[in-house]
């Protein structure tokens, strides 16, 4: 004859809820972690990287733009291939070596200024209107992001560009699309006008 079986001892319910939820923490971080990862991943998809022969600078353009070869004009051009009108441009000019961008005005008076002399300058047939400017730091520089909508004869355009001073150079970096597309392409542009960063 044996002996009569133990009583299986019983977990109360909050302690084996406790446990449960002890088991699900780390599952949960490795969950978020992977979603975090797939959505950094899923942002840089579609973009290339570019970097200037001196190793000054560098950006990320979309993939299918190709760079053309421009005389007299911006120092690295890229435009897309089946919309050609959507362009990057980056202009590079001289200003005084010990001038700070903070030096050559706040966010809205460099904005107004680059609208007045490079994107509407009086008797060019463009009419722009500066509708946004901010002021960001990144790497110990700082960046005024601008936005601008451009009046033509025949159609309107949108405009982003990223203006930064590094020893004695004003660096001018513009993603520019018919108002048409603008919708399709802002979150693009955005990120591409933002991965403008010095390197030396």
């Amino acid at each position: 004859m044996g002996f009569p079986a133990a009583p299986l001892p019983v977990e109360p319910p909050a302690a084996a809820t406790a446990r449960r939820s002890r088991g699900l923490g780390p599952l949960l971080a490795g969950l978020l972690l992977s979603l975090v990862l797939v959505g950094c991943s899923a942002a840089a998809a579609g973009l290339n990287s570019f970097q200037s022969p001196d190793g000054r600078y560098a950006f990320l353009y979309p993939t299918g733009w190709t760079r053309v070869q421009v005389s007299n004009g911006p120092q690295v051009v890229f435009h897309d291939l089946i919309n050609s009108d959507e362009t990057l441009s980056l202009v590079v000019s001289e200003v005084t070596p010990d001038r700070d961008l903070s030096q050559l005005g706040s966010a809205v008076e460099v904005g107004e200024t680059l609208r007045r002399s490079v994107i509407s300058p009086e008797g060019s047939g463009r009419d722009a209107e500066l509708v946004e400017a901010q002021e960001r730091e990144q790497a110990g520089h700082t960046y005024y992001d601008l936005e601008y909508r451009v009046h033509l004869a025949d159609r309107d355009r949108h405009e982003l560009a990223t203006v930064v001073v590094d020893r004695g150079r004003l660096y001018t970096f513009a993603a520019s699309t018919n108002e048409a597309r603008w919708n399709k392409v802002k979150g693009l542009f955005a990120a591409v006008i933002r991965s403008f960063t010095l390197q030396i």
